[in-house]
């Protein structure tokens, strides 16, 4: 979490940008000016990374300001440019770049400010994308808005880091609020975790063979600890040691994915050594999916590693521990009920 004087200076010049405070001359030449300026700079930044073959770092709360003083009064043809960033490359959660994006969407929300680009409704559904912290207040000041309560109901039932705000919306539904009342059944029925895709009956994946032991070094060097934060330019230093059957470890993976399947990490030992969350990254990275609304990080993958993702990835698919033909990796089977059972343990 933020410093409290850190929120102060947050909250100072986010009030300032909702409410069109900046020292910023709105004029259409000086907007074109700034545009210019904002995305001449961005591109560099693009281009300088794909050079290096990652993608772009997410924005950080100076470049959040600056999207949003553009969407305000936006320029011809930046548009699909301008919303792309604010609802896709913003870090969400509670990093500075989420509070002045959750700030702008309160206001707007509220009245406060407005975009051509972006409604009160569609400020909730955007909110709503943010998973937790800074957009969890406006969240629940909408359900008193008949007009947007369907949304932030949709919103909350599906966002768990909700903290003391909890008590907030259950004092609303006791007073009455039946928009609070539905965030509070859909949490008592999980329903954040029963609306999600379920687990495919039968998975064809892409083995990805590394002989011999794996340890956590070997997929987060410690050399490179410095660009952990990173995540795409860290992976780029998974196994850069060659070893037997990997002299090139990322090409080899861009090959195997041309097949058109997900990937699974196997080896004969994985795992060993100190714990790194990093090292699950690394591997993610290459073998997970985007996470929607959630900039330069992945999840899933049918990849085993042991030990530092076995909690993990048990509590979100039990089959994670079971290791055979694909043909058996089925619900319901004596391999699905046996991981079961471990995972109930842990």
């Amino acid at each position: 979490m933020l410093s409290k004087a850190s929120r102060t200076v947050l909250g100072r010049s986010s009030r300032a940008i909702v409410q069109g405070k900046v020292p910023c001359a709105f004029s259409a030449a000086a907007i074109r000016f700034f545009a210019s300026g904002f995305k001449t700079e961005y591109d560099a930044h693009v281009a300088e990374r794909a050079a290096q073959g990652i993608v772009p770092l997410p924005l950080s709360a100076k470049q959040v300001a600056s999207v949003v003083d553009l969407l305000k009064a936006p320029p011809a043809g930046e548009e699909a440019f301008l919303t792309t960033l604010f609802k896709e490359r913003v870090p969400p959660g509670v990093d500075e770049a989420a509070y002045v994006k959750a700030s702008f969407l309160a206001a707007i929300a509220s009245g406060e400010a407005t975009s051509p680009l972006i409604s009160k409704q569609d400020a909730v559904d955007i909110l709503g994308t943010m998973q937790g912290g800074y957009n969890v207040d406006p969240l629940v000041a909408a359900l008193d808005n008949e007009a947007l309560a369907g949304k932030a109901v949709d919103a909350l039932s599906k966002t768990l880091l909700v903290f003391d705000a909890y008590y907030d919306v259950e004092e609303k539904a006791k007073k009455g609020n039946r928009h609070a009342k539905k965030v509070m059944q859909s949490w008592a029925d999980a329903e954040w975790f029963t609306s999600r895709p379920k687990v495919p009956e039968k998975l064809t994946v892409t083995v990805f063979k590394v002989a011999g032991e794996t340890n956590t070094d070997d997929l987060s060097p410690a050399p490179d600890a410095w660009s952990r934060p990173d995540i795409p330019l860290h992976a780029k230093a998974m196994l850069k040691i060659p070893r037997e059957g990997i002299t090139d470890a990322l090409g080899q993976i861009t090959e195997l994915k041309k097949k058109g399947f997900p990937l699974s990490y196997v080896g004969d030992v994985v795992g060993t050594g100190s714990s790194r969350k990093s090292a699950t990254n690394s591997v993610l990275w290459f073998m997970g999916e985007d996470i929607p609304f959630v900039p330069n990080k992945r999840f899933g993958s049918r990849g085993h590693v042991f030990p530092i993702a076995f909690v993990f990835r048990c509590l979100f698919d039990p089959l994670v521990l079971f290791q055979g033909p694909p043909e058996v990796l089925r619900r319901g089977s004596t391999a699905e009920k046996r991981a079961q059972c471990v995972c109930n343990q842990l």
